[in-house]
């Protein structure tokens, strides 16, 4: 459905006329005419509200009984009294009867100073308590996960936390146990609450039933301060405020945002901040000195890294990763194109497109929003798993279906998380998605006769095709396609943007609000390092490049062959965030100089880099990030560098210096503003009109100034078929949202640490002798992966998914689209 229009009402509030949006809830509407009307169940991001606490009585004329405002939506003429003595009267007994068996150990709970009971018995309470009875007492406190502890004494069975579990996140974990005054909140089968998003929890506890393991006892509210920043740990890109003590990051708390994140975070986003802090950080410029790594000098690890640049001239690399800046990517591109009259540079892990694709793709009226996920007539999840890729978008969408009736057609190889909310499934085979947007493509034009061959060359079932295709077409106007960057991966990927485009061009109007394209790229900014002009093919702006230059394998390939003398990567561990990795580990021990900037030395940086920049966390940053669906965010540093860590963009700017091609930018904000002006559809833009809350660049009149290119239909060649397994298996990739080293890092995450499964068919592990949790080796050409056997009854007979991403035992060790499993 479409985002309602609002309609706005004039009520009566305490003898005052307040003019409200109509249908908002009576406790939110309140706030319009500056009048507080206190609440511990309701929160609005929960959906529909319960009314379990009553603490939000008043008095509403022409009703006799007192009513719930966090459950009345307002009416026009409505008259409303907050101030009553019998409002008065009924707030007091209820804050009474909710202190009964709660603890008063306020000085030594968490929450104290930042709680709402606290201030709410201050506000409204009667001050006294008639209750000497002895308090019902539980075990505490007691861990609901490695994550969370739980006081069940603080309890005041506000239900928010199994709201979230079974209406938000749909883990389903949570409930409440037993019945009246010896009701709590447990799992229901007592195991620990383990969910990609359990932390909000915490943050949505009224009270200090549900604390945070990690910042337990850490600090209290009078002794930290907040900073607004983005988390760049993933593409969703979420509103963070950094709680920082002492110049440290003592927690990560959601800055609600109905445009980037609704108000969650995912539990990466919210404890991986301790990685910020490990004695593992590289905190010194190092060199490599007889073979080892050792602390050097800011001048001369500068010198050195400027000297081997001088020394491969053209023939020197980059590769950003996605956790670099708008800024740090601009600077990037001036170093190569300007200093070293080198195009090898790029931000996409699985090959370039063509600067013409890139435009269309992203075109300004064929882009979606986030808030369109909620509010489509029909979404498309396309070769991509929101969870893992962007996980608050998969909240985005759970909430669309739940509360807007969107109808979710799913296109994956993996099953995908949200199969059970869909209304149409479809599988394909691994790295077969053109020949699925042709086949999807000729279903909607009604080209029967081809989609059988088409969908048998993607390994599809065509009356699965034909069903996803009838989803789109009926649902109505307003389709919103979110699909993963790795859709246009590959030696086809050009091919694959094609079919794309024509599938979006049957379903979507170009410049109609509402729907349109929505990537999520394998990066977090890696929307915003294109547009900069991290692309071997595009400078800033998309603006054409003279001589274009090698994309990431290409640059992998011909440093292994000994073309690519120097290696530059930017945030990034080729052995580890690109595909195939054995032609990496060959092109790392050839080039001659590799430079690297990064936090921690992962395996293939101790071993290959011969300068390695210290980086900073995403809460010491200074710069902007590009959101996956145009918004412009500004990240701002929340506590110091520490150590000798400078600013990445000064050192970028430092090498320049020292090549003779100075970009002439003294500061960040003067980056950002030379960024700006360079790029032609985000001139004029400011750090002050970013603000916290972003920009999205595509709805400025600037956005006309989009490179122009034709968005087809296009004429699509027959696609390759995918492998037949003959008794191998295809093989399927995953970089779940764990496999990180900030996830690794981090102690409260540990143990969450990505290891290396094999994902297959029950059918499939029979015929191969392997049973659920087996020691495997996945083999190929040569190479082999060890791994534990996981079956999975929604897995394609005949494929076995693997995790990419992994410090040992990844996926990219494998370069074939047909393995063999053994048993180990």
């Amino acid at each position: 459905m479409p985002k309602p229009a609002a309609e706005t009402i004039t009520f009566t509030l305490d003898g005052l006329e307040v003019d409200s949006p109509a249908g908002l809830m009576l406790a939110d509407a309140a706030k319009l005419g500056d009048v507080e009307i206190p609440v511990f169940c309701y929160e609005p991001k929960l959906g529909q509200p319960v009314g379990a606490c009553r603490m939000c009585l008043v008095e509403i004329e022409g009703i006799p009984k007192l009513q719930t405002a966090c459950s009345t939506p307002v009416r026009d003429g409505m008259v409303v009294l907050t101030q009553t003595d019998r409002v008065k009267e009924a707030q007091e007994a209820i804050l009474e009867f909710l202190l009964i068996n709660h603890p008063l150990d306020c000085p030594v709970c968490d929450k104290g100073g930042e709680c709402p009971l606290q201030d709410i018995t201050m506000g409204w309470g009667g001050g006294r308590s008639r209750f000497i009875e002895p308090k019902r007492h539980f075990v505490k406190p007691l861990a609901l996960s490695p994550l969370i502890a739980i006081d069940r004494e603080r309890c005041i069975l506000c239900y928010r936390c199994v709201r979230f579990s079974q209406e938000i996140s749909e883990d389903y974990q949570l409930v409440l146990q037993e019945r009246g005054a010896h009701s709590y909140v447990s799992t229901f089968d007592g195991h620990p609450y383990v969910a990609p998003f359990s932390g909000n929890i915490i943050e949505l506890c009224p009270v200090g039933a549900l604390t945070s393991q990690a910042y337990r006892f850490r600090a209290r509210p009078w002794d930290v301060e907040g900073s607004g920043s983005v988390c760049t740990l993933c593409p969703a890109q979420c509103n963070v405020e950094f709680t920082v003590r002492d110049e440290r990051v003592m927690r990560v708390l959601a800055r609600d945002h109905a445009g980037v994140d609704d108000g969650w975070l995912c539990d990466k986003g919210r404890f991986a901040y301790q990685s910020v802090h490990v004695d593992s950080r590289v905190t010194h410029p190092l060199l490599r000195v007889d073979g080892e790594l050792v602390p050097v000098s800011w001048d001369r690890a500068l010198d050195e890294a400027a000297a081997g640049l001088r020394s491969a001239g053209a023939d020197t690399g980059a590769i950003a990763g996605g956790e670099s800046t708008n800024e740090e990517g601009f600077l990037l591109a001036h170093l190569m194109r300007g200093g070293l009259s080198s195009s090898h540079l790029d931000s996409r892990t699985g090959g370039t497109l063509s600067r013409d694709l890139h435009a269309a793709l992203h075109a300004p009226q064929r882009q979606a929003c986030v808030e369109d996920l909620e509010f489509a007539h029909a979404l498309l999840v396309l070769d991509c798993e929101p969870v893992d890729d962007a996980p608050v978008l998969d909240l985005r969408i759970r909430k669309g279906i739940r509360r807007n009736a969107v109808k979710l057609a799913v296109a994956t190889s993996r099953p995908s998380s949200l199969d059970p909310n869909a209304a149409a499934v479809a599988r394909f085979a691994p790295g077969a998605g053109e020949a699925f947007c042709a086949a999807l493509n000729a279903a909607l034009g009604g080209e029967d006769t081809v989609v059988d061959e088409l969908a048998a060359a993607a390994g599809a079932d065509p009356a699965e095709v034909q069903a996803l295709a009838a989803v789109l077409t009926d649902a109505g106007e307003d389709v919103v396609i979110v699909y993963g960057e790795r859709l246009t991966h590959g030696p086809r990927g050009e091919h694959a943007a094609r079919a794309l485009l024509n599938v979006a061009g049957r379903v979507i109007t170009a410049g109609h609000d509402g729907c349109g394209l929505l990537e999520l790229p394998a990066g977090a900014n890696g929307r915003g390092l294109r547009e900069v002009g991290v692309l071997p093919n595009a400078g800033p702006g998309l603006t054409p490049v003279t001589s274009p230059g090698l994309d990431s394998g290409g640059i992998a390939a011909a440093a292994a062959s000994n073309q690519i003398e120097a290696l530059y990567l930017l945030h990034v561990d080729p052995l580890r965030d690109m595909p195939n990795r054995r032609l990496w580990k060959k092109a790392l021990a050839r080039a001659t100089m590799v430079i690297a900037h990064a936090a921690f030395l992962t395996d293939g940086l101790w071993e290959h880099a011969n300068v390695v920049f210290p980086a900073e966390s995403y809460a010491e940053k200074e710069g902007t990030v590009t959101h996956p669906d145009g918004r412009v965010q500004r990240l701002r540093p929340a506590i110091s560098r520490p150590d000798a860590v400078r600013g990445e963009w000064q050192v970028l700017a430092d090498l320049c210096k020292r090549l003779d091609h100075d970009p002439g930018v003294l500061t960040g904000p003067m980056t950002s503003a030379t960024l700006f002006a360079a790029i032609p559809f985000l001139a004029g833009l400011t750090l002050d009109e970013i603000g916290g809350r972003g920009v999205r660049w595509p709805e400025r009149p600037q956005a006309a100034a989009w490179p122009q290119a034709d968005g087809g239909p296009f004429g699509l060649e027959a696609p390759p078929f995918a492998p037949t397994p003959n008794g191998d298996l295809r093989l399927g990739t995953f970089r779940s949202i764990w496999a990180a080293p900030e996830v690794e890092l981090s102690p409260a995450l540990k143990f969450l640490r990505a290891h290396q499964r094999a994902e297959l068919c029950p059918a499939d592990a029979q015929r191969l002798g392997v049973a659920h949790g087996d020691q495997v080796t996945v083999s190929s050409n040569g190479s082999q992966v060890n791994a534990i056997a996981s079956l999975r009854a929604s897995v394609p007979g005949g494929t076995v998914f693997l995790e990419s991403g992994l410090e040992q035992d990844s996926a990219s060790e494998l370069d074939a689209g047909l393995v063999e499993i053994t048993r180990a």
